[in-house]
């Protein structure tokens, strides 16, 4: 089994960047009580220095009007590639604020916002973290994949993982 290690305050807020970043995008789940389960991928835009998760969004999308009913999202976070993993429940917030859109605009937006900052349809989503849970490894992925060999091989476990809470 591996180490259990939970984050508070600013290494919470700074290990939550991180993970986010490396996966570059989440699953946004809306709509939790429904099944089946209603997610769709999202680029997160910024994670801000309380932890706060900020997403561009169309007005008329199902994701809003599901938000509106009710505000419980869930955000899963994956990176396979250096095991990391990160689960974000909490409440989302749809804002129309045309100076935090002009802060978390991107090119790439345009697709979605072809006015840009000043499209209708551009909505802000920001969602307040509740409880926040990450797995990742301790020494990186090649170094937990030598040990769950060598695990393999000697017969006792060599699981290389931490897992934890993070509490902002």
């Amino acid at each position: 089994m591996g180490t259990t290690k939970n984050l508070y305050k600013e290494e919470a807020v700074a290990k939550m960047k991180e993970l986010v970043s490396s996966a570059g995008i989440c699953m946004f789940a809306t709509a939790l009580k429904e099944r089946p389960l209603s997610a769709r991928p999202m680029s997160t835009e910024e994670v801000d220095e309380e932890g706060n998760l900020w997403f561009l969004s169309r007005d008329s999308s199902r994701k809003n009007a599901q938000i509106s009913k009710d505000n419980e999202v869930q955000l899963f976070y994956s990176n396979k590639d250096k095991a990391e993993f990160l689960s974000v429940y909490g409440k989302a917030s749809i804002i129309k604020d045309k100076d935090k859109a002009k802060q978390l605009w991107t090119p790439i937006a345009k697709n979605w916002f072809e006015q840009g900052v000043d499209d209708p349809e551009l909505t802000i989503l920001k969602v307040t973290p509740h409880e926040v849970y990450y797995w990742d490894t301790q020494h990186g992925r090649m170094i937990a994949m030598l040990k769950m060999l060598q695990g393999a091989f000697s017969g006792k476990g060599a699981d290389d993982g931490v897992m934890g809470k993070i509490s902002l």
